[in-house]
């Protein structure tokens, strides 16, 4: 990729950046790939999509370490779980064999798996060296008659949110629009009732919890088209053009996608979470807003007080045993500021998010929610979390999973809530999910018996005071 190439999608017009800093987004500072790379970012971005075989372009420690990385779900198609790569070595670099690693290895993928398609992830050494994936996509689709797409995102070209528009990038100049969209099926068709095609982008179905929201869309007579990427299969993807409306859930990995299909096909998009139950019900009301349907903003406002009354009498005991107890949430992005929602519905106290990884729109958000003195951290050390949570006097650590052995030696409550986790918390079921792993974890007896001092530390001062009193009578 060139850099003119990198310098556009870091100028991204829809990004709050470019309304206030002419300059952009921020650009590639030395170190800065140390918490994900453009090759991780992008592979991240599209892994999700379930019937395609993902091969990565070069040594086998790139396809290691990012391979499966996040907890995405599928409802059939299993082919993403299967790790492929070239597993380039010195020998391969020095006489020049990578191309023909690489379209071998397509034919391996194609013969063994038949998938619906091929995505090629190149990595740095590769890059370096200069193979051409896009020509090489281009003669094995040609030769095999599979699409193969070529993803030019070498970890040194930045961070992980440039790779993730990278993939965006990839999937709209060479997927998205391929394809028209199949016919609404006889069983989906009620009378009365018209079916609305949306797009969801920035949507990963993470520990499957998207199939809490599925049976809303389902009622509502609004199809998912296409899913950029959870649970997605190829042939949706190359249908999203056609949507009439998509809402980004998570803006700073793919709005160069929404921004693109809005301006090349007109489809309007808005910023949404299905953390937390007014957040959930605020999505449905903007989807019938965009699509401008008066049955169908009826229907959902039927819908979302039926659901709203619904889960607030299963959440009501739950949430009094929760009520007040504060919370130190470090995580980015658009958790940033849809989990602070959750835990506001529940009754709980975010005393400080962390915004590494937020967006100037996120943290205007925070503020929103939190008010004008909300706390924000960006030291995700070790040191420094625990530090707040005692300034702060939290109660328990929410954050992603690489913040589990920090909490676990501080003998601190800890729940997951990033991509690793294994519960899912979107839509309204969700809160119901969240509140439950919130109540087992704050109310477990093991924090009592970790924190109190160990049975031979008390042994030992009964027996320090027994024979202090033997000299005293001695």
């Amino acid at each position: 990729m060139k850099a003119a190439e990198i310098a556009v999608l870091l100028n991204e017009p829809a990004c709050v950046h470019n309304k206030k800093d002419k300059a952009g987004c921020a650009k590639p500072k030395p170190g800065a790939t140390a918490g994900g790379c453009s090759f991780d970012g992008a592979q991240i971005a599209l892994l999700p999509i379930a019937d395609v075989a993902h091969i990565v372009h070069g040594p086998i420690g790139c396809a290691g370490s990012s391979w499966d990385n996040r907890g995405a779900r599928s409802s059939g198609a299993a082919l993403y779980r299967i790790g492929m790569t070239t597993d380039l070595n010195e020998q391969d670099v020095i006489m020049g064999r990578g191309e023909k690693r690489l379209f071998h290895a397509i034919k391996q993928a194609i013969d063994d798996y038949a998938p619906a398609a091929v995505f090629l992830y190149s990595t740095c050494v590769p890059a370096l060296v200069g193979d051409d994936l896009a020509a090489v996509a281009k003669a094995a689709s040609e030769r095999w008659g599979t699409p193969v797409v070529a993803v030019d995102c070498a970890g040194f070209y930045g961070t992980k949110n440039l790779g993730n528009r990278i993939a965006g990038e990839a999937m709209f100049t060479q997927v998205i629009g391929s394809r028209e969209p199949d016919p609404v099926p006889q069983a989906a068709q009620r009378p009365g009732i018209r079916v609305h095609d949306v797009n969801l982008i920035g949507e990963y179905n993470i520990a499957g919890e998207f199939w809490h929201v599925a049976p809303l869309f389902d009622e509502l007579g609004l199809r998912i088209l296409g899913s950029l990427s959870g649970d997605a299969r190829y042939r949706e993807v190359q249908t999203m053009h056609r949507a009439e409306a998509s809402m980004v859930v998570c803006a700073k990995a793919l709005l160069n996608v929404a921004r693109r299909l809005e301006e090349d096909y007109r489809v309007p998009f808005f910023e949404g979470s299905f953390y937390g139950i007014s957040d959930t019900s605020q999505a449905f009301r903007d989807f019938a807003r965009l699509l401008g349907d008066a049955d169908l903003v009826a229907r959902t406002e039927l819908m979302i007080a039926r659901e709203e009354a619904n889960i607030r009498s299963a959440l009501a005991p739950w949430a009094e045993r929760l009520k007040g107890r504060r919370v130190l949430l470090y995580t980015g992005g658009v958790k940033s500021w849809s989990v602070v929602s959750a835990l506001q519905d529940l009754g709980m106290t975010v005393v400080a998010t962390g915004t590494n990884k937020s967006t100037q729109e996120d943290k205007q958000r925070i503020r929103e929610i939190m008010g004008e003195d909300a706390r924000m951290i960006t030291d995700g050390s070790a040191n420094g979390l625990l530090q707040a949570f005692k300034e702060y006097r939290a109660d328990i650590l929410i954050a992603g999973g690489r913040n589990l052995y920090t909490a676990l030696k501080a003998r601190i409550p800890f729940l997951d809530i990033n991509q690793e986790r294994e519960f899912g918390y979107a839509g309204y079921q969700g809160m119901l999910e969240l509140v439950r792993q919130l109540a087992l974890t704050l109310e477990a007896p093991v924090w009592a018996k970790v924190r109190a001092s160990a049975p031979w530390s008390a042994a030992k001062r009964i027996g320090v005071a027994l024979s202090s009193t033997e000299t005293d009578h001695g």
